[in-house]
């Protein structure tokens, strides 16, 4: 009963928000947002996403509820422009997902069979394609359903998803490590020759096999950089502060003094996490 009325509660909620931002978009409404089109809000949709993911980074639990009241709001705003449009209503999104998530989940609502995480991938993809075979949609080449516009370390990694799911991947590790000094290597070369455009293209061959390093060995490498970012970010302030209660700043230092700094701050790193 309890939780009936949790999900009551929620959807009465989710009503309030759709007809509010009717009101917003309708006759007498907000003349910003009544203004707004698909193209003009999809940089909203980009910075609420980025600001959810920095919450949970964060583990501020406060910060990311209110963030994912903002990235639900960009789900609605489209769906009340699509609505306007004549094309779709928020009532037939729901239904869309809904109705997908049942059907790609046999094991759970239909009597199917896994038992892993990657029975259930596998499934999913297997139903994924019978889905689109039934609208008729043209087949594509094995990589063409990787997004092209969506952050380029992530587009690498399912890229190389794609490929290693087809078989064309090293058969362990130790591969991707020779792979990676013989990338280091051409970089190398590259640059011995100044020649600008092979040492961005060796690069890009670098960062994509660090990419498939991360792969083999289970790590998500958008949330790794993201967190030696902010690991940087600390260690830089710590060195900055150092400088300050020296009375200087960075153009008046030395770049011993720096790392003297630095290498305070990473054993002051160490420490806390004991290691």
């Amino acid at each position: 009963m309890e939780k009936e009325r949790a999900r009551a509660g929620a959807g009465e909620k989710f009503e309030r928000l759709v007809e509010i931002m009717a009101r917003l978009r309708g006759e007498g409404g907000c003349p910003w947002d009544r203004q707004q089109t698909f193209d003009s809000i999809k940089p909203y949709t980009l910075e609420e996403t980025y600001e959810v993911l920095d919450a949970i980074d964060r583990r501020d639990w406060r910060a990311l509820a209110e963030e994912l009241g903002d990235l639900v709001l960009q789900a609605v705003f489209y769906a009340q422009m699509a609505a306007e449009a004549g094309h779709f209503t928020i009532e037939d999104a729901l239904d869309a997902i809904n109705a997908k998530l049942v059907r790609r989940h046999p094991h759970v609502f239909a009597g199917g069979d896994a038992k892993t995480a990657e029975q259930v991938l596998e499934r999913w993809n297997e139903i994924k394609a019978e889905e689109k075979r039934e609208r008729g949609e043209a087949k594509q080449g094995l990589l063409d359903g990787v997004l092209r516009n969506q952050p380029a370390l992530m587009e690498a990694l399912h890229l190389s998803k794609k490929a290693a799911a087809a078989g064309f991947d090293w058969p362990e590790i130790r591969g991707v490590f020779e792979k990676m000094r013989e990338e280091i290597a051409e970089l190398e070369n590259a640059r011995e020759a100044a020649a600008p455009e092979e040492i961005e293209e060796e690069i890009g061959d670098l960062l994509f096999t660090v990419v498939n390093a991360a792969r083999f060995l289970g790590v998500d490498p958008e949330q790794a950089l993201r967190r030696t970012n902010a690991k940087f970010r600390a260690r830089f302030a710590r060195v900055e502060n150092g400088l300050a209660e020296r009375g200087r700043d960075f153009r008046q230092t030395t770049i011993e003094e720096m790392e003297e700094l630095w290498q305070q701050a990473k054993n002051r790193d160490k420490s806390k996490s004991g290691s």
